[in-house]
């Protein structure tokens, strides 16, 4: 069913919410800035200016009051593509994230999409999954739907070539995850710093067996949480056991299947463990309580990330706070200021992690 619009005419110009002479039926999907235009009484070029986000200044208060009244009245939306086209823009900016599943990119979202819509722009959300045909696809949709910029959160080490000529084509920002060396602009975390925090932590409670359940090789966020927890490990002289295997979602049930190598190799066990992430931690400590291991009775536990309810599960999760919000937010900052072509004083931001002692790590047992 096609929505109808009826509208008074005045006869007099400029008064034509005062005065009724006729009656007018319009359907909303083919209302045009004309029909705005002589709603409120005035010339199409002013009633363009006054709902033109660029230019609604122009025009007096009161006159874009009424043409912005007219308008939402009339239901008109304006031909995006046209003015597009006439801006060289479509107000639009691609969000990819690898996996909607985590936690963790919730928060990212709403930094990105709070900021992009404070300035007027409509984020367009894709999942990949991490995998990296569904990044080039992905890539090759937003390009042609001529969005003004890309943000990502799906970026793996062989994903560094398709990155870099998306980046000659539009402005990209990486977020999360950095390609370091890629030059591409990137909010991301000093996860050297928060995996030597974990390892420092567990040092301090007196743990000299630890372990720690690695994620994804190709990504660095991974890479670096793994090298600044196990170089502070070895500098304090304890042992560190390095539990990797190829996984491609650092997800509860990978969690899970770490633990449970873990615990298989058999030998003297570690007293304490840092996974890489709050998902990976909470299923380890579904697989340690399966196997009649309590938390932190006999084996303290540390995550990444602090995602939302880590605090409420049973043990609260010790973690490293990386702040998704704000990390959101200087994303989208970036990307539109690289898509008004001004000048960035820093095209890469790393934000500094911040341990979060709670309940699930505690000094060792006898």
């Amino acid at each position: 069913m096609i929505a109808r619009v009826t509208r008074a005419v005045s006869t007099r110009p400029g008064h034509a919410f005062t005065r009724r002479s006729s009656l007018q039926t319009y359907d909303v999907a083919t209302v045009t800035l004309k029909d705005v235009a002589e709603r409120a009484g005035v010339d199409v070029s002013t009633a363009s200016r006054a709902l033109s986000p660029d230019k609604s200044s122009l025009v007096k208060a009161t006159t874009r009051n009424r043409v912005v009244a007219a308008a939402q009245e009339l239901g008109y939306r304006g031909n995006i593509q046209a003015s597009a086209l006439r801006r060289g823009r479509t107000g639009t900016v691609g969000v990819i994230v690898a996996d909607l599943g985590n936690p963790f990119i919730g928060p990212v979202l709403r930094g990105i999409a709070g900021t992009l819509g404070n300035r007027d722009l409509l984020p367009i959300m894709t999942e990949t999954r991490d995998l990296s045909s569904a990044l080039s696809k992905v890539c090759d949709k937003l390009l042609a739907q001529r969005v003004d910029g890309i943000i990502t959160t799906a970026g793996r080490y062989g994903d560094r070539g398709l990155l870099k000529r998306v980046a000659r084509e539009v402005p990209l920002v990486l977020a999360v995850r950095d390609l370091p060396g890629s030059g591409i602009p990137a909010i991301s975390h000093d996860d050297i710093t928060g995996g030597r925090l974990a390892a420092e932590h567990l040092l301090g409670l007196g743990h000299t067996r630890l372990a720690q359940l690695e994620g994804p090789e190709d990504i660095w966020s991974f890479e670096g949480r793994a090298q600044g927890f196990r170089e502070a490990v070895h500098a304090a002289g304890a042992t560190c056991d390095d539990i990797r295997r190829s996984i491609r979602l650092p997800t509860i049930d990978a969690g899970r299947q770490l633990a449970t190598e873990l615990l298989d190799r058999g030998g003297q066990p570690p007293t304490a463990v840092f996974a890489h992430n709050d998902t990976m931690a909470i299923g380890a400590i579904a697989t340690f309580r399966d196997r009649g291991i309590q938390v932190p009775d006999h084996i303290s536990v540390v995550g990444y990330n602090d995602i939302p309810l880590t605090d409420q599960i049973q043990p609260p999760l010790t973690t490293i706070r990386l702040p998704g919000y704000e990390l959101g937010r200087l994303a989208a900052e970036l990307v539109l200021t690289h898509i008004d072509g001004a000048r960035s004083a820093t095209d890469r931001v790393v934000m500094a992690p911040e341990l979060i002692v709670r309940r699930s790590t505690a000094a060792p047992r006898d």
